[in-house]
């Protein structure tokens, strides 16, 4: 007997991905995780707080969240993508006491 569960994946980049300028200005990039790659399309809007991250942050970590989508030759495509992104801190170095 199995129990419904809902599936969505988050995939973290720190680094501003190179992407195609399609249908209605939406931006279309790839993300190689560990060899499964990863096709995602982000709205104008979205696409610019990599932008802006990139830019203001010196170092910085986004979220692009979403469910698995259809397969591809390689992959799979993210459908319903949202980003998130952070701003990362460089850490302390430790001191030893």
């Amino acid at each position: 007997m199995t129990v419904s569960g809902k599936l969505e994946l988050t995939i973290k980049i720190s680094e501003l991905p190179t992407a195609t300028t399609v249908e209605n200005g939406w931006k279309s990039f790839d993300i190689d995780c560990d060899g499964q790659i990863v096709s995602v399309t982000l709205k104008p809007k979205m696409f610019k707080k990599l932008e802006d991250a990139q830019a203001n942050f010196p170092m910085w970590v986004a979220a692009v969240a979403g469910k698995m989508g259809q397969p591809t030759e390689k992959g799979f495509v993210l459908v319903e993508p949202n980003i998130q992104v952070f701003e990362k801190k460089p850490k302390e170095p430790a001191v030893a006491g």
